[in-house]
Parts: C-alpha cells; sequence; structure tokens
C-alpha cells in the first residue's frame, strides 16, 4: 500500500487509521488508533486526534489542538490554535467513563477560533464561526457568529468569513464573494 500523505518524522500514527492523499501531519502529532482523516488535511504541530476521529477533506488543525474520540469534523473546518473539544460533560478522575463518550459535529466550512472550547454534545452548523476564547455550551445554527464564555452568539456570517449585515428586505451581500443571503425566520439561506 502506498503512502500518499506526509508525516514528519517526529509524528506518532497508530494502526489502523485511513490518512487521506495530500494530508500533512507536522511535528510531535499524534494520530490514533482507527482516526478517518480526510483527502488534503493539514494537522499542526503537538495536536491529538484521539481514537475513532473522523476528519472530512481539508480540515485544517492549528498547533496544539485536542480532538477526542466522538468529534466528528466535516469538509473545509478549521480549527484555531490550542482548541479543545470536550467528550465527558462530567468527568472524574477515579471514575471511568469510557464508552460514555458524548458526541459533537462540526459541520461543513465551520470555523473555530484559537483556545475556544466547545463543551461535548453541541453541534457547530454549517460555515459558523466561533470566536477566539469562546466556551460553547449550546448548539451553534448554521452562519452564527458566536463570542465569549459562554458563548452567545453575536451575528451571522457568509461563507468567506466575512460578517453579514442585513438590508430591511433581510437580505446581505458577502462584500469579498459577492454571495447573497436571506433572512428569515432566524435563518440564514445563501441564494
Amino acid at each position: 500500500m502506498s503512502i500518499n500523505y506526509f508525516a514528519h518524522e517526529t509524528a506518532i500514527i497508530d494502526e489502523n487509521c485511513e490518512i487521506g492523499d495530500g494530508t500533512k501531519i507536522w511535528h510531535f502529532s499524534h494520530i490514533m488508533s482507527n482516526c478517518k482523516l480526510g483527502r488534503n488535511c493539514n494537522i499542526g504541530q503537538n495536536v491529538v486526534v484521539s481514537p475513532d476521529v473522523i476528519l472530512g477533506n481539508n480540515v485544517k488543525v492549528q498547533n496544539n489542538v485536542s480532538i477526542y474520540t466522538g468529534v466528528i469534523c466535516e469538509d473545509d473546518v478549521f480549527l484555531g490554535p490550542s482548541m479543545v473539544f470536550t467528550n465527558v460533560s462530567n468527568p472524574r478522575s477515579a471514575v471511568n467513563r469510557r464508552g460514555e463518550y458524548t458526541k459533537t459535529t462540526v459541520k461543513h466550512g465551520a470555523t473555530i477560533g484559537a483556545n475556544a472550547t466547545i463543551v461535548c454534545g453541541h453541534n457547530i452548523g454549517r460555515f459558523a464561526f466561533i470566536g477566539a476564547g469562546a466556551v460553547v455550551t449550546k448548539e451553534v445554527p448554521d452562519y452564527a457568529l458566536v463570542v465569549g464564555n459562554p458563548a452567545i452568539q453575536k451575528g451571522w456570517m457568509s461563507e468567506y468569513g466575512h460578517r453579514l449585515k442585513f438590508d430591511d428586505n433581510g437580505i446581505a451581500i458577502c462584500p469579498e464573494s459577492k454571495d447573497k443571503y436571506q433572512f428569515k425566520n432566524n435563518v440564514i439561506t445563501k441564494l
């Protein structure tokens, strides 16, 4: 079987991992057993990807990120430096909760900023934007911008990562892509 990905010599890759073509795994990172990493991912320095984690295609993981069992990241997700996921809501050192991991899905195109914490069981919507240092304690809708501790929604973001400003008709235009978005019934739709 040919290897069509790059792994730095200090990276550790356990058995039974699937790693897609063009993926890069950098210094001191550990990809644990039964992980699935898609094509063209970038796994930064000192990253831990726990057993059974699934990363889609083109996922960018910055330095010092911990992705624990139960996490699924769909295509085009960005995980900022030192952000972390949890996977047990009531951890205790003396109580073994393996097998009780709570799942979290980060949907297509979402961004999670540096030092953010995603408390397990709270999914992140498509193209959502989690600000640096935010602590997510509830579901995040598609295209939502959330910041703070606990994270609260402060607006909406385009697929290109620009804050959307809606006119009186509920229409916004991304300044970069020129894509149009509609805000109706507290839901964002790309037109």
